[in-house]
């Protein structure tokens, strides 16, 4: 589910999803705002996958939360 696998594709796994995320985040948003906009994208379905993409995200460092905004950190 993290990694793509066999039987996972890459545009269904959190890692996937997590990419086609992390374009929305050219600037700060609230968590509801950056739903509104990824909503729209097929692969993450329900609210909960993208909280689980939020978190691994957040775990590998690419995002964080700040003043109730998310941010894409710098590379």
């Amino acid at each position: 589910m993290i990694a793509p696998t066999k039987h996972i594709s890459i545009k269904r796994s959190l890692i996937g999803i997590g990419a086609a995320v992390l374009p929305q985040l050219s600037e700060p948003r609230t968590i509801t705002s950056l739903w509104e906009v990824c909503r729209q994208i097929e692969a993450i379905g329900t609210f909960h996958r993208f909280v689980l993409v939020l978190d691994l995200l957040y775990l590998l460092g690419a995002i964080e939360l700040r003043d109730g905004q998310i941010f894409r950190t710098k590379p």
